[in-house]
């Protein structure tokens, strides 16, 4: 696996970024977000299946995904959002676990508000890996489909234990090593830009699992285990530009 550069979206062996699990999962809340906007919508790192885009375009959306590893065709820039001209036409930016890579989220907000017409909607799905304590990880590897070892939570399974970590000090580590910043600081920095219309604590894991998102949702309320995902939607205003 190849790494990139700190401000590109990450898709390495250590994070489910751009998944088609994880794509299928979140697309119908995503899809309401996106419903009260208009004009063309850029996804930031679309990974290599393209996330979004294909469903966006299906529906009549125009839609761009960009990602250094972005696929071939006309909907794709083989780019970062540094590259995107900030000239205000996009009526929406969605972005699916890319953020968390990012190291300067402030330019990062100054750059998503340059791209969107006023009105226009910032849509994130994150996850906090810094939530995930032992509990979680455990309740999760305890419910992984047969055969998942090659699937994201299966390989960090591995390599969890052949590391002969504790957990806590094992993901620390792996996050050091993926240069990942925490997840519930990517709405914060984007709050400060942007006017918070969703922000909200949801299941993570379930996608991978053998269970649904109730039944995550029913773990965390018992205080079995974290709730890991972050989705978070801001409204760009006239009066912030």
């Amino acid at each position: 696996m190849h790494h990139h550069g700190p401000a590109e979206p990450g898709h390495h062996h250590g994070s489910p970024t751009g998944d088609p699990q994880r794509i299928a999962a979140v697309w119908p809340w995503v899809r309401g977000q996106l419903a009260p906007t208009t004009g063309p919508v850029l996804e930031v790192g679309c990974g290599p299946i393209g996330g979004f885009v294909p469903a966006l375009l299906a529906e009549g959306r125009d839609a761009v995904g960009v990602d250094p590893v972005a696929p071939d065709g006309p909907a794709y820039r083989q780019v970062t959002v540094e590259d995107v001209a900030p000239d205000g036409s996009f009526g929406a930016v969605v972005a699916c676990a890319s953020l968390h890579h990012v190291r300067d989220l402030d330019a990062l907000a100054d750059r998503l508000a340059g791209v969107l017409r006023p009105g226009g909607r910032v849509v994130v799905v994150e996850w906090a890996w810094e939530r995930i304590d032992a509990a979680t990880v455990q309740w999760c590897f305890e419910r992984l489909p047969e055969g998942s070892a090659d699937s994201w939570l299966g390989r960090q399974r591995t390599s969890w234990q052949e590391s002969g970590l504790p957990w806590d000090e094992y993901v620390r580590q792996w996050a050091v090593a993926e240069d990942l910043q925490p997840g519930a600081g990517v709405a914060q920095a984007l709050a400060r830009r942007f006017r918070t219309v969703v922000e909200e604590d949801v299941p993570y894991f379930h996608p991978y699992l053998t269970v649904d998102e109730p039944a995550e949702r029913a773990a965390a309320a018992a205080g079995e285990i974290q709730l890991v995902g972050v989705r978070w939607v801001g409204v760009l205003d006239d009066g912030l530009r």
